[in-house]
């Protein structure tokens, strides 16, 4: 049986402050509608531009994962990531008011524990996976990190990691599916080690960094005055070092949780692969840049396979949601200028209409009478009045409303479209409505094939007269 893609059922706010910035920053859920994928909108600068969650936007790996488009970044986003794809969510906008994820704990556990606290709902598409065909490597012998996924059908994890330290030798983790993820994973904080932690805070990096919110591995001999020089840095009360070479700031959820941190940055650098994976992973000594350098060799197949948009499913046996009757009540256009016959299906985030081309439109007679093409522009008003349908839906008093064009963008036509054509519309509502502002993307198929598309922005408005 299909699984059904997932979003939130409501949206909730984090805030923290971030690993390496120190800036405090607010961080949004959103609900998303179906295809949306993860998306960032940076909220604080002009225009909000929005970045999309995929490895080929990765820009570094130094300190995090970071993603940058259309002229932003967002960093540290790998925990984030990690526990939307481990609760199996497909479609969020993330808005941020920052440059950095809050770290809060240095684990995904406060993430995830909002997400239950808001609720997962199911969407009508089905999920679309990636499954391997073959075995595929990422290898770099000299630092000895190797990434192999094996085509399965479930998604699972090996990790092994070894940093050659008495402290922290080699550890294991590994998880069958990712219904472990929640409570084996989810709670693994960052690690760092006590050099790294002195050597980052004298250059003014980890500006938000806490005690509290990672695991300090003591790898080298300190006095405790030195302890307590590192606690001023950090304006955090005297520490000691433990016999067993952990800082006294921390219990471990797990012996090894540096291992099951680990994991946890697979799963949210894969996440940037753009769609669930059907692989077993097996990973040793695995970072940032070789997670997403992995997911980037995935990101080309898929881009591959899955290039071209798919078209809505269409049985013309099965009753529509709306006949056309029904698409009169909801929109104010009529014959000739009624460009839409019957809706499939809607739901708050999309909605899928019908137009039926036929040679007795009343712009054949001029446009072309010797070549009869539908008029690009009539195209354009077809995507628009299905669109209508779906932001009217918003309102209760619908009759009265009006939606108003107030930007067309990037709208590109692929084929012809003629006589004896069946248009199938998809709008999709991108965000949501602000002070009746919606933003949709269109596209229509005639049967499999994507013949136009665009980015259409409309003003919900009342009736003049009312």
């Amino acid at each position: 049986m299909s699984q059904k893609q997932k979003t939130l059922a409501k949206s909730f706010t984090i805030s923290g402050s971030g690993l390496h910035t120190g800036v405090d920053v607010d961080l949004t859920f959103n609900p998303a509608p179906e295809n949306h994928g993860y998306k960032f909108k940076r909220v604080d600068l002009d225009n909000q531009p929005v970045i999309r969650a995929l490895a080929e936007n990765v820009t570094d790996t130094s300190r995090g994962t970071t993603l940058e488009e259309n002229g932003c970044s967002v960093a540290t986003v790998e925990h984030v990531l990690a526990s939307l794809y481990g609760l199996g969510i497909d479609n969020v906008m993330l808005e941020i008011n920052g440059p950095e994820m809050p770290i809060i704990d240095g684990s995904a556990k406060p993430f995830v524990d909002k997400i239950n606290e808001a609720g997962i709902q199911e969407q009508q598409e089905d999920k679309v996976y990636f499954e391997l065909s073959e075995k595929m490597i990422f290898c770099d012998k000299e630092k000895g990190i190797e990434i192999i996924a094996f085509p399965d059908d479930e998604f699972s994890i090996d990790v092994k990691i070894d940093y050659n330290s008495k402290v922290l030798g080699y550890q294991y983790a590994s998880i069958k599916s990712l219904d472990e993820f929640q409570d084996a994973i989810a709670p693994c904080r960052t690690f760092a080690f006590l050099h790294e932690i002195e050597f980052l805070a004298k250059n003014n990096l980890i500006k938000g960094g806490d005690l509290s919110n990672a695991i300090v591995i003591m790898d080298m001999e300190m006095s405790q005055e030195e302890l307590d020089h590192l606690a001023d840095l950090f304006n955090k009360p005297k520490i000691k070092a433990r016999p067993e070479g952990i800082l006294n700031n921390v219990e471990l959820a797990f012996q090894n949780e540096p291992a099951r941190h680990k994991l946890l940055d697979v799963i949210g650098d894969l996440a940037l692969t753009g769609m669930p994976l059907k692989a077993k992973i097996v990973a040793t000594k695995p970072g940032h840049y070789a997670n997403t350098e992995f997911g980037k060799s995935i990101r080309k197949i898929i881009k591959k396979q899955f290039g071209k948009p798919r078209a809505p499913k269409y049985d013309p046996t099965i009753p529509p949601i709306f006949d056309v009757l029904e698409v009169q009540r909801r929109i104010p256009h009529r014959a000739p200028f009624l460009l839409v016959d019957k809706v499939l299906s809607m739901d708050e985030w999309t909605v899928v209409g019908v137009k039926n081309v036929t040679m007795n439109e009343a712009y054949f007679t001029g446009h072309f009478p010797e070549e009869p093409i539908m008029p690009g522009v009539l195209q354009i008003e077809a995507m628009a009045q299905v669109g209508a349908i779906l932001l009217t839906s918003f309102v209760e008093d619908r009759e009265n409303y009006l939606t108003y064009f107030l930007k067309i963008e990037n709208i590109k036509f692929k084929y012809k479209v003629v006589p004896g054509d069946t248009l199938v519309i998809r709008m999709i509502l991108t965000e949501p409505i602000k002070r009746g502002i919606a933003i949709t993307k269109g596209q229509a198929f005639v049967g499999d094939k994507m013949v136009i598309e665009g980015e259409f922005m409309a003003q919900l408005a009342k009736k003049p007269n009312v």
